[in-house]
């Protein structure tokens, strides 16, 4: 039987944490591979804990490791890595605490990545909750594309939707360079060969970062017959703080892959 893991990182996720996993536990129930979901907290203070332990306890496929302290997104993610290690899960998924999951779209990319032994990272098609979907890059980052983001309107304009790939063929899959931190699968001996995330990024172009780590190792493709349905709240928008630690993990970014 195959082998597939999850993880979730968890921060004063009380809104949306439980429906993120109820949905994805609830599809894969019916299907035919042993899968895991490990949610790691960071120190929740909002209930967050409290209430995965009383939804979730008696779920033999759920496991909590809660944390006192805030270590970010991608450290959070690589302190369960020995668990996936030991485990040897042959595929694993990275997912957003505010994603919904509407079918068993963890099987759809199993099958697919099982027929393409080429394929090391696939990323979904991501849609907003009422369907429309969520323009992200799909290209290296450019501080052009980026501006052009920060300041879109309702039309996108040339510059987002080149970095989008809009005028793809969004009906099959396709190579990207860039892939959604907010649902991402990976062949799990590939991720588990780099290390999971760098580090260094506390949160915000660890995305970026591993989706280009990966293509050194085989082929990333954006996978439009699985989908997902994000909030995507762009908290660093509006948050001081947040855009402070956006913009030093794209100077992060943008130092180690001038350097490689």
């Amino acid at each position: 039987m195959i082998k597939v893991s999850a993880s979730i990182v968890t921060y004063n996720n009380v809104k949306y944490i439980e429906k993120a996993a109820a949905t994805l536990l609830d599809s894969v129930k019916d299907s035919n591979i042993d899968f895991r979901l490990y949610v790691f907290d960071n120190g929740s203070t909002d209930g967050t804990v409290e209430l995965l332990k009383s939804k979730f306890s008696d779920n033999p496929r759920f496991f909590l490791h809660e944390s006192d302290e805030n270590i970010g997104f991608g450290k959070a993610h690589n302190k369960m890595l020995k668990v996936f290690d030991d485990w040897k899960a042959d595929y694993h998924c990275v997912v957003n605490p505010d994603v919904v999951i509407e079918d068993d779209i963890v099987s759809k990319m199993v099958n697919y990545a099982e027929e393409h032994p080429e394929v090391v990272q696939l990323s979904p098609r991501i849609c907003f909750p009422d369907g429309r979907d969520q323009i992200l890059g799909k290209r290296r980052p450019h501080i052009w594309y980026l501006a052009a983001s920060r300041l879109r309107g309702k039309d996108p304009g040339r510059l987002l939707s080149r970095y989008a790939m809009l005028n793809a063929d969004y009906s099959k899959p396709f190579e990207i360079k860039n892939a959604t931190g907010c649902f991402m699968f990976f062949r799990g001996d590939a991720f588990r060969s780099v290390g999971g995330f760098d580090d260094r990024y506390f949160m915000y172009f660890e995305d970026c970062d591993i989706t280009r780590t990966m293509g050194k190792l085989g082929k990333v493709l954006f996978f439009p017959d699985a989908i997902v349905y994000h909030v995507w709240a762009r908290d660093s928008k509006r948050n001081t703080k947040l855009k402070i630690i956006h913009i030093q993990s794209m100077l992060k970014y943008d130092l180690k892959w001038r350097t490689i």
